[in-house]
């Protein structure tokens, strides 16, 4: 997400950075160039000229003109200035007693709402919350449909009425709720393609009918000022409690996260970063501000890992990594486990140093293809690759379908890894800040990937890895010139 705006603050960044100090002037032009870069992601243009006025007002008074690191002052500025923004944290859920707790989701056709439900209602089961679903859009063809096959997956009920009386189904479902023992309700209403008359009469009927304690408006981030634009005609008739930003995991630009908060004055809840179920987060504007400026999200893949990983596998995991007695098993695990917290690709972005690796492509298909070879293993050769010899090798490639180099690279690498991870446990602190900054820079990065020159992840054969670097661009720039 966000990837564009990214890699163009970076390079205003950079641009500052390298020089000792730096002048008024430098500053206004730096921030002249993060004026462009907002305005083409998309954010709305009242709320740039006020937040890079405040920038600028703020670098100025932090001297940073008087700085020895101006470059990094002035992250910092931007860094806090967008979590003002975006801020403040307000994802916490107020439920009444006695309940049920009635939650109403409003917005246009196609922002994502049923799928909204339905994950709002899986992340309340795992909060220890019994969630009725109500199918209330009865104007969409099949979105009754759609709303019980979610019900389905998650094994969460889904009320639901043949009629096309709104107000009719959503004071059922409140009794329904009652009696069957529901502590919240989340009412799924209709939408249109655009806000008319129809589509608030229909919306202010249904809330006056049941009073929901709390109005989330589910908004495409993806469509930019128009989802700011529609929240704020939103929350003039039906006084909204919280915004939620669905599809943000392929908004490049970020505009409507960056412009809903100021311009409707309603805070951001939750927001859609994919296309599972799971896929719904509670809203931080301090880690989203750390992941624009592409230093990664630390907190949250340390939420996702510890979701996924349990304390004592991962002690013993350790203990595993330092005797060099780490399996293919233990491997499988691991990569499992990634799949789990989102993939590769998902990570990646919540590493630090996001930024730098924007221009890196990594295909999570080649997980699959490891756990193919693995999975063809005898449970001999899993537990010691060492025994795995050519003639295994030939018969492991044609139980997974694939090439006998793939499943030498795989071990090879694997072995290496083993390796690796065994001196790693062994080096004393110093010699561990200097192995992780070497693994963390881009050139380190790179081997572990293969060698920047398209190879693989570690075991993982034939990943496509892209590096674009300013020595092969030269490199390429002399060659030309000569011809």
């Amino acid at each position: 997400m966000f990837e564009g705006l990214t890699n163009k603050l970076n390079e205003t960044f950079r641009n500052l950075s390298g020089r000792g100090r730096i002048s008024e002037e430098n500053i206004r032009e730096a921030m002249r160039d993060v004026r462009t870069a907002l305005l083409e992601a998309d954010v709305n243009f009242q709320v740039v000229k006020d937040f890079c006025n405040s920038v600028v007002e703020k670098a100025m008074g932090a001297e940073v003109i008087k700085s020895l690191k101006p470059d990094q002052l002035m992250i910092k500025i931007v860094n806090d200035e967008l979590t003002q923004l975006m801020g403040p944290v307000d994802s916490e859920i107020y439920y009444v007693s006695p309940g049920p707790t009635v939650m109403m989701l409003a917005g246009l056709q196609g922002a994502g709402k049923t799928t909204t439900c339905a994950k709002l209602a899986k992340l309340l089961t795992k909060n220890g919350k019994r969630p009725l679903l109500v199918a209330n859009d009865l104007q969409r063809p099949a979105a009754i449909q759609q709303l019980k096959s979610l019900g389905e997956q998650l094994d969460i009920q889904v009320y639901h009425e043949d009629t096309k009386n709104a107000v009719k189904v959503a004071r059922n479902s409140i009794s329904h709720a009652k009696k069957t023992g529901h502590d919240v309700v989340i009412l799924d209403t209709a939408g249109r393609l655009h806000i008319d008359t129809e589509l608030m009469d229909e919306l202010g009927k249904v809330c006056n009918a049941v009073n929901p304690h709390q109005i989330y408006l589910v908004c495409d981030s993806m469509t930019g000022q128009d989802a700011v634009n529609s929240a704020k005609e939103f929350n003039e008739k039906l006084e909204l409690d919280g915004v939620i930003l669905t599809k943000l995991d392929g908004d490049a630009r970020g505009g409507a996260a960056l412009s809903v908060k100021a311009v409707t004055g309603k805070p951001i809840k939750f927001i859609g970063v994919g296309e599972k179920l799971d896929n719904l987060e509670p809203f931080y504007p301090e880690r989203m501000a750390s992941r624009i400026l592409g230093m990664g999200d630390v907190v949250s893949l340390v939420e996702k890992a510890q979701e996924q990983f349990d304390e004592e596998e991962a002690v013993a995991m350790q203990e595993k990594m330092a005797k060099g007695s780490f399996t293919f098993d233990d491997f499988l695990k691991q990569m499992q486990g990634m799949k789990k917290m989102g993939g590769m690709k998902s990570l990646m972005k919540l590493m630090p140093g996001a930024g730098q690796m924007a221009n890196m492509d990594v295909d999570d298909k080649e997980i699959n293809r490891i756990e193919a070879i693995v999975h063809s293993m005898t449970r001999d050769e899993r537990r010691d690759p060492d025994v795995i010899d050519a003639s295994r090798r030939r018969r492991i490639a044609k139980g997974c379908g694939m090439q006998t180099h793939d499943v030498s690279g795989l071990v090879k690498t694997f072995k290496q890894t083993r390796q690796m991870m065994k001196a790693f446990s062994g080096m004393g602190m110093m010699g561990k800040m200097k192995a992780m900054k070497q693994m963390t820079s881009m050139d380190g990065l790179a081997a572990m990937m293969g060698g920047g020159g398209g190879g693989g992840m570690p075991g993982m054969p034939g990943a496509k890895v892209k590096q674009r670097s300013k020595r092969k661009k030269v490199a390429r720039r002399k060659k030309n010139k000569r011809r």
